[in-house]
């Protein structure tokens, strides 16, 4: 517990020294966009290679993938069978809603938590992988379908098909991997580069997202709240606990059962806005839902760490 609250502290810490330096003036939006995406596309892809090239496999790849897979299925479905009959919603607002309850912030939250809570950031590499793999190329079909784009069929599903190809992260995991399996030792002239710029990913993340906190205007009311706010606790408190009912059912215990229970309590991810935003779909719900998860998943990360850690 002790290793939750100083993991969890040190992030906001740095998460508040965003904020200050928002608050001061040394940043604005166009410098929270620059650490957003050196983040994204240089240090996280440094940073999941050097992981992945040395991981143990057997623990990346485990049967705990399947258990985090059949939480998300149970969170997204339990949204879409709430927020169907109650609101109605467009297809498009259905598909960030559903994005909204399920889909983890991996990679901005997910690495510092991984490393401060499970001292282990690989156990994040499947998560990405399934997200960017099927659940996000899934979900921008639906958005397109939405959006009723006028695009040849052809090219959208070949454009679908090779997004997560096209994602740094991805490109970083799945090089990782194949160095790994390849058995082949990078030579340090080689890694130590890459292991520094590496280094860069998660202040960077923290920092960025304290900046958007200072800068951004905050969540506001409106129709979108009631939707809103299932979202927001089918992702902090229905996900994990389906993660640790699953596992139980499993045979997880131990750090396996810990560590699916903590990934599944991670905030939505930054992406659903993102998305939103693209499409014109959802945006005050996806806003809302990633603004007031990321903070009420503290809470319930620091249970999970008291109960299982």
């Amino acid at each position: 517990m002790q290793g939750a609250i100083g993991g969890i502290s040190t992030i906001w810490v740095v998460i508040g020294v965003g904020w200050l330096i928002a608050h001061l003036g040394l940043v604005n939006q166009g410098g929270r966009r620059l650490m957003s995406v050196l983040a994204f596309t240089v240090g996280s892809p440094a940073l999941l290679f050097s992981l992945m090239s040395t991981a143990d496999l057997q623990h990346v790849f485990s049967h705990t993938v399947l258990v985090s897979i059949l939480a998300v299925v149970i969170a997204g479905s339990l949204y879409l069978a709430l927020a169907i009959p109650l609101f109605r919603p467009s297809l498009g607002d259905g598909v960030i809603g559903f994005m909204s309850s399920m889909y983890t912030n991996a990679a901005n939250f997910g690495l510092p938590v991984a490393v401060a809570l499970l001292h282990d950031a690989t156990w994040i590499a499947p998560i990405l992988l399934m997200q960017l793999a099927f659940i996000m190329p899934f979900c921008l079909a639906l958005l397109d379908v939405a959006a009723k784009r006028s695009e040849p069929g052809s090219t959208r599903w070949v454009s679908y098909l090779s997004l997560p190809f096209r994602n740094p992260i991805t490109i970083g995991i799945l090089a990782g991997l194949a160095v790994n399996l390849a058995g082949v030792q990078v030579p340090e002239v080689v890694m130590r580069p890459i292991d520094m710029v590496g280094g860069i990913a998660l202040p960077l993340m923290l920092m960025a997202f304290g900046v958007s906190l200072r800068l951004d205007p905050l969540p506001g009311k409106g129709p979108h709240r009631a939707p809103m706010w299932i979202a927001t606790a089918i992702k902090v408190v229905v996900h994990p606990f389906a993660a640790w009912a699953v596992g139980t059912l499993m045979g997880l215990s131990g750090t396996d059962l810990y560590a699916v229970v903590v990934l599944g309590a991670l905030p939505a991810a930054q992406n659903v806005y993102v998305t939103a935003t693209k499409y014109g779909q959802g945006e005050l719900l996806a806003r809302d839902a990633v603004f007031w998860s990321t903070i009420l998943s503290v809470a319930s990360l620091l249970v999970i760490a008291a109960l299982l850690g």
